[in-house]
């Protein structure tokens, strides 16, 4: 188990010298592996992190990993609490990094800003840098939301408030909604009879994970406003099909969904979605409007294509001539 409670590795030693009657090392190895490309991030890795209590240890653990460490990525040795700690910062900051954008991303809407150039402004920055700097719908999965509140309750436990902790997880669920408030705003009275398509279920690409999914918020909130949905997931269809069973319609390719559509709301940013056929898109939907939760196209090239268009931290663009 890579993500534990801060003093695991200590109570696991203190157990096992009880059940054994002798002094047993614990190391702790935290991975960071993400979903979708974790043999990959297995075989190349940052950099390895290792917490033990002897440097016996650590020499044994550095010639373990010495076949994966060919590239002058570090063995870090630390103290099992710090290896512990350090699993949770990761992700937290991560986090704080996604919630940060998105942030900036709702106050450009306010101010007539546009997110893609603050984004350049500040990822040039090399102490900043572009990295989990995208503005979307919220993050989910079993990892970064866990960790966050985890880690705001170690703290409390400690005496210590966690206000940007805090902070960073509200933020985040609160950004679950804002693809909301633009369908609420766009069809008002009428979303109740609207019928609406969704690409994307899992809570980014290349899993069929749906844990904390951004899309899930929006489907339950759709339902319950009486709205027909019809959904597309490359991967995620029978996790979202066990959830929701016949609520929903499931559609077994991306255009197939758009049939007749009022609207299609784009929640992950799988490369199945990023070039598709707009005027293909166009003939099948019964009006061409999509709400875009992680901005996979260009604005101005959707006015073109006679789309009217939302996504987040850009402005609204309507068709050409409208």
């Amino acid at each position: 188990k890579s993500t534990v409670p801060v003093g695991t590795s200590a109570r696991l030693g203190q157990r096992l010298r009880e059940l054994t009657g002798r002094a047993c090392d614990v190391a702790s190895n935290p991975e960071f592996l993400k979903e979708g490309a974790a043999i990959d991030d297995f075989m190349r890795p940052d950099r390895v992190v290792v917490g033990v209590r002897r440097p016996e240890v650590a020499r044994l653990l550095r010639d373990l990993y010495a076949p994966f460490l060919r590239t002058e990525r570090p063995l870090l040795v630390m103290s099992p609490e710090s290896a512990e700690l350090t699993k949770y910062a990761a992700n937290a900051m991560l986090a704080t990094k996604i919630s940060f954008i998105n942030e900036m991303a709702n106050l450009c809407e306010r101010l007539g800003g546009h997110i893609d150039d603050v984004r350049r402004g500040i990822g040039h920055d090399r102490r900043i840098g572009f990295a989990f700097l995208f503005p979307g719908v919220g993050y989910g999965g079993s990892c970064f939301p866990k960790d966050v509140q985890a880690l705001a309750s170690m703290a409390r436990q400690c005496g210590i408030r966690p206000r940007m902790l805090d902070a960073v997880d509200q933020t985040n669920e609160q950004q679950k909604r804002v693809l909301i408030d633009k369908l609420a705003d766009h069809f008002a009275a009428d979303l109740p009879r609207a019928k609406i398509a969704i690409w994307g279920l899992a809570f980014k690409p290349r899993t069929d994970d749906i844990r904390e999914a951004p899309a899930l918020v929006l489907v339950e909130w759709l339902l319950d406003h009486g709205v027909q949905l019809r959904v597309f997931d490359p991967a995620a269809m029978a996790n979202v099909r066990q959830r929701f069973g016949d609520r929903l319609c499931y559609a077994p390719r991306p255009m197939d969904a758009l049939d007749d559509a009022d609207a299609l709301a784009i929640m992950t940013e799988w490369g199945d979605f990023r070039s598709p056929d707009f005027a293909a898109m166009r003939r099948r939907m019964a009006r061409p409007v999509i709400f875009d939760g992680r901005n996979l196209y260009q604005a101005q090239e959707m006015a073109r294509q006679g789309f009217t268009y939302y996504s987040i931290g850009r402005p609204t663009v309507r068709p050409n001539g409208s």
